[in-house]
């Protein structure tokens, strides 16, 4: 079959930009890039805070201390446990009807007060006395780390260099892991050398304001969205801040006017909404959006509700039901899940540039239904017969899924938004991609530690068959990012079908393809 191709003479700007940007371009350590570097050092504190904050909780609810404290004996632990995973959910929920704020604030402003807010929240639950205080605690916390998150995800997608995209701005969701990883090992060491005392979860509790205080500090030294800058008619701020990040300094480097050019041009029809217009969420379902809104939706969707929930909030209660009830082990367990987890989102930050965004997508959804499926036959292998090799391989299962949920998916979960989206509604976009994200994980933590004890492994066999049905709608629909920069992506959507003008022979002869 022939593959479709199409026009993108209207579009020149953007594409002189992609190309220019290739054409000399420095190493990621290079003493050019330094300075972005130490730009994206901060803004990767929000998605550690996030992996730290969002993690904490599977590692110190099973604590003696923590049970003997918070969860009442009457209800088995599993109505308390869910709560208190999915009081997250919701505020992360509610918290989404402010993404607009990163369009009035700022990009910069909004990562510093939900840093500001993050740390409250730590306060709250550190200094907690019943379940109430947790609750409320961790709906602040949760609320404003969507601030800090959803600013930092633009921004690194904002500010990255095109043909360095898949690695810089791919790589800041890998840092989730990093946070859960200290998450882990901070419950781990406390629990060892604090057991008996409320010191072993009040401690790593208190920790979860150090990354988003360390943030709050660092945004004072960083620059702002070059691309919220033209939107606010800011223009000659942006100019300077792309000649000392991507123009080496040099105000007559090619790259620099072919990026202003695209980056203007993006923004001819309308600016970015200030005031109460930000919050007008009908461009979202127009026409020229609505295809953008959907792959928006299906990624937040699909992000939180592939089996990668009950793995990473949850492992602790699936190797309870393996055999491996030592509190400690857990907690090790955990952390090395964390560590192996990491290891292969950051060798996909990379081949997302390499190898292209629907691929991937599609080669690691695949890949854990199979997992999901041999997890269930293994836990059913282990109910009916109780042997180290059933348990064994349960193991190995869990491990696997993790591995290759988080190889396509981690990089690109707060990525691929901000990509498929338009300049001036980008913001508006993670509405839309942080309610569904939202729900899917409320409906997802709620229902999992319940129905692990009631279903048991069928609970997995669930999963394996929704990751089926979940490559086919990628198939069908998600677009390629692979080698366009943010401007040229307006060319894909005002395709007739965007899915198969984003497969088509890309880039244009005069282009230079490149890895992005």
């Amino acid at each position: 079959m022939k593959k479709e191709t199409f026009s993108v003479v209207e579009h020149d700007a953007a594409s002189s930009g992609a190309a220019s940007a290739a054409e000399g371009s420095p190493g990621y350590l290079s003493k050019q890039m330094r300075p972005l570097l130490a730009v994206l050092a901060v803004v990767y504190l929000a998605s550690t805070s996030c992996g730290f904050d969002g993690s904490l909780m599977s590692s110190i609810y099973t604590q003696p201390d923590y049970v003997a404290t918070f969860r009442p004996a009457n209800d088995g632990g599993a109505t308390s446990v869910s709560v208190v995973f999915s009081i997250f959910n919701i505020a992360q929920m509610v918290s989404g009807l402010c993404c607009p704020l990163a369009d009035v604030l700022g990009r910069r402003q909004m990562m510093r007060w939900g840093g500001v807010g993050t740390v409250v929240g730590g306060v709250i639950t550190a200094a907690a006395t019943n379940t109430a205080t947790i609750i409320a605690g961790r709906f602040v916390l949760a609320f404003f780390t969507v601030w800090s998150s959803t600013a930092a995800a633009i921004y690194v997608t904002e500010i990255a260099p095109t043909d360095k995209r898949s690695v810089v701005a791919g790589a800041y969701n890998t840092l989730w892991y990093v946070g859960s990883v200290v998450a882990a090992f901070a419950a781990y060491g406390a629990n060892r050398h604090f057991g008996g005392t409320a010191t072993a979860f009040r401690l790593p509790l208190a920790l979860q304001c150090m990354y988003p205080g360390l943030l709050v500090v660092g945004t004072f030294f960083i620059p702002e969205s070059p691309r919220w800058l033209v939107g606010r008619g800011r223009v000659d701020e942006a100019r300077a801040i792309i000649v000392k990040y991507h123009g080496g300094n040099d105000a007559e480097a090619p790259v620099v006017a072919a990026e202003m050019a695209a980056i203007d041009a993006s923004f001819a029809a309308a600016a970015i909404a200030t005031g109460w217009r930000a919050l007008d969420l009908r461009p979202l379902f127009g026409r020229r959006h609505r295809y953008r809104t959907m792959l928006c939706m299906l990624l937040g969707w699909f992000g939180q509700f592939s089996g990668n929930n009950v793995c990473s909030y949850y492992l602790p209660s699936m190797l309870n039901a393996v055999g491996i009830e030592s509190q400690s082990t857990q907690v090790l367990m955990n952390g090395v899940y964390s560590i192996t987890s990491w290891g292969a989102a950051v060798v996909g930050s990379y081949c997302h540039g390499v190898i292209g965004r629907r691929k991937m997508f599609l080669a690691s959804t695949m890949a854990a239904s199979v997992a999901m499926a041999a997890l269930a036959a293994a836990s059913a292998r282990f109910q009916a017969t109780a042997t180290v090799a059933a348990s064994t391989a349960t193991l190995v299962f869990i491990y696997l899924f993790g591995v290759v949920f988080s190889f396509a998916w981690t990089p690109m979960q707060p990525i691929y938004p901000a990509e498929v989206s338009s300049n001036v509604l980008r913001s508006r976009s993670f509405i839309a991609q942080q309610l569904v994200a939202g729900l899917a994980s409320f409906v997802n933590q709620y229902a999992a530690p319940i129905a692990m004890e009631r279903i048991s492994f069928w609970f997995y066999v669930f999963y394996s068959l929704w990751d089926v049905v979940e490559c086919v709608i990628i198939y069908l629909l998600f677009v390629e990012t692979k080698g366009k920069s943010l401007e040229e992506m307006d060319a894909i959507f005002a395709a007739a079908n965007p899915r198969k003008a984003s497969v088509a022979v890309w880039p244009p002869p005069h282009h230079k393809r490149t890895h992005i």
